[in-house]
């Protein structure tokens, strides 16, 4: 399955070439356009190699001339040697200036595009992560860039020096030997059409081979993964002979196509020198004839060489812009999208009244199954409360709403009065602080990642905001301090060290209402009288909402919901909630006692 996978991939890769594909690659143009001097005089010089290298093939042919005594524009081969010299120094110039020039071109041009793409990215909503694979997004960043990077570098200046060159080329050979070239024009198409046939037959043979070695693993593959179930039922036997009818088939699909591909060669080659043998055997009898030179006949397969060349080349040219088209669409559909994306304006700074009112939400990913019913509450300003109950009961998707990566789909919540939707994006949730269970650090140092709370915090709020937080206890005992490293995703830390970076962040941002997700559920009893008296501080005065796990650890929340299956339930004290015969948090507590 995992090849068929990999060949569905390389088959969406390339799109037709048609209208709408050429315009999501010329939508892509625009990024060039900032650099279109640049790009102009390496349209300049490639059209001037192009040219100035066709002329290499007619004085080739005259060097002929001359020496065998019958000149036309020079008199001694001196002078021709000299000038074909000079028209390869002249040449190479224009080579360097255009490959130069395109790569300037397409390096500013692609790093513009991986900068648009990625601030894109990073400003669309929540429910575009959830709908795709991390790898499926990088993907965009990489290897589409990457494809457009070569087309921009490469492909769009061989396309127009192969066409350059198949035009002039043509109309040369034409001017040079009229009755010649009508007779090779004669024998072409009967070769490409042959050609076009064979090799499309022997495509669809060679997919028709994949497709049985495919096949084949997944038979192997399947007994592999359930060697267990297969060596419990004594099937080796079966297996084995499974396989060796699939790779029978192979064998006979590939044999077949083997056959055909054989028979191509064998054509391509007889046809190929047959048109040489007929194209020499004409062009002599021309030379018999004297209506054609000897350097002229010369010039004339020089010519039809690097025509050849060209069509040769625009094949793979094709195949590469098929692939530019995939990849411009997959980038264009990313730009095209609604974001978040949001100026803050002025300082916004809120109280932390927090209503719900009547809310009911589905994520975009599973619109038919509902997480939350009608939900219906009010926190007050530098209230502190805890939601409680089972896992999937709905308490991080109340969290993930207030926090505005998911729009409700019915009713709504009021922050100090107002709809949500009412404020800024970026300035309200500059409001809005979070610890979460599984602390997510960067790479970077520790100072870098307290400071994330606060682009810009200088060196003293950032010391402080790690005292706060209980953290300076092991950031003194690091000999680089807070230069410390802290590795990928902070593994060079313990958890308890790790939670502490992540409350020093949280207080150095200063939020007006704050979401713990249980921060001390997988410490040690050292770690989480730290965290816990950190975390003490940090609640001070502030709207608080905590995603409890371990209901000894809320005990002093002023008030409890407890959230069963989407809606609440339950709503009180510790000590009214606990006192509640067979109620739901009274059971709770109780399993978690037991």
């Amino acid at each position: 399955m995992a090849k068929r996978n990999g060949e569905k991939i390389k088959e969406e890769d390339k799109r037709r070439l048609d209208k709408k594909g050429l315009q999501n690659l010329v939508g892509i143009f625009r990024y060039m356009l900032p650099y279109k001097g640049i790009f102009f005089l390496g349209l300049i010089a490639l059209a001037l190699s192009s040219l100035i290298l066709l002329a290499f093939p007619r004085l080739a042919g005259e060097l002929l001339d001359v020496a065998s005594g019958k000149p036309r524009y020079f008199s001694s081969i001196n002078q021709v040697a000299m000038t074909l010299l000079l028209i390869l120094f002249v040449q190479s110039i224009f080579s360097f200036v255009r490959v130069y020039t395109f790569s300037i071109v397409s390096e500013k041009g692609m790093a513009d595009v991986r900068k648009a793409v990625y601030s894109k990215i990073i400003w669309l909503p929540m429910d575009f992560f959830d709908s795709r694979r991390v790898g499926e997004v990088m993907s965009r960043l990489t290897s589409d860039v990457s494809t457009l990077q070569d087309t921009f570098s490469y492909v769009l200046a061989e396309l127009l020096r192969q066409v350059l060159t198949l035009v002039f080329g043509i109309a040369i050979i034409f001017y040079l030997a009229p009755t010649l070239t009508g007779f090779m024009l004669i024998t072409i198409p009967v070769l490409v059409v042959a050609a076009l046939l064979f090799g499309k037959y022997i495509r669809k043979l060679s997919r028709k081979t994949q497709d049985k070695l495919a096949e084949a693993n997944v038979v192997a593959e399947e007994s592999l993964h359930s060697i267990s179930m297969v060596k419990a039922f004594t099937n080796e036997v079966f297996e084995l002979n499974r396989y060796a009818r699939a790779i029978g088939e192979v064998v006979q699909v590939a044999i077949q196509s083997s056959r055909y591909r054989g028979l191509f060669i064998s054509f391509v080659i007889f046809a190929l020198f047959g048109g040489i043998v007929a194209v020499g055997w004409f062009g002599a009898r021309l030379v018999q004839s004297q209506q054609l030179t000897v350097g002229e006949l010369f010039s004339f397969i020089f010519y039809t060489s690097f025509i050849g060349f060209s069509i040769a080349g625009l094949g793979d040219i094709y195949a590469q812009l098929q692939r530019s088209i995939g990849a411009s669409e997959r980038i264009q559909e990313i730009l095209g999208l609604a974001d978040e994306s949001s100026i803050a304006g002025d300082v916004l700074k809120l109280e932390g009244d927090i209503q719900y009112l009547g809310v009911c939400f589905s994520y975009p990913t599973r619109k038919d199954f509902k997480v939350l019913y009608d939900l219906n509450f009010f926190i007050r300003r530098g209230e502190k409360v805890a939601l409680v109950g089972k896992s999937g009961s709905g308490k991080s998707t109340i969290v993930n709403l207030l926090l505005r990566l998911y729009a409700v789909s019915e009713g709504a919540i009021r922050v100090d009065g107002l709809p949500v939707e009412a404020y800024n994006l970026s300035a309200y949730r500059r409001n809005l602080g979070v610890v979460p269970q599984e602390v997510v650090l960067f790479g970077g140092t520790i100072g870098e990642n307290i400071g994330y709370g606060k682009p810009g915090a200088s060196d003293e709020e950032i010391r402080e905001a790690a005292r706060k937080a209980n953290a300076l206890e092991f950031i003194d005992t690091f000999a680089e301090g807070f230069n410390t490293v802290v590795g990928d995703r902070g593994m060079r830390l313990s958890g308890g060290q790790r939670q502490r970076i992540a409350i020093a962040r949280a207080i150095l941002k200063d939020p007006g209402i704050l979401i713990l997700d249980e921060a001390t559920s997988s410490l040690d009893a050292h770690s989480e009288v730290l965290v816990q008296e950190a975390l003490e501080k940090l609640m001070e005065g502030r709207t608080t909402i905590i995603i409890a796990h371990r209901l000894s650890t809320i005990k002093k929340v002023d008030r409890i919901f407890v959230i069963h299956e989407g809606k609440l339930a339950e709503m009180g004290s510790h000590i009214e909630l606990s006192g509640l015969d067979n109620g739901l948090y009274q059971n709770l507590l109780q399993l978690q006692l037991q």
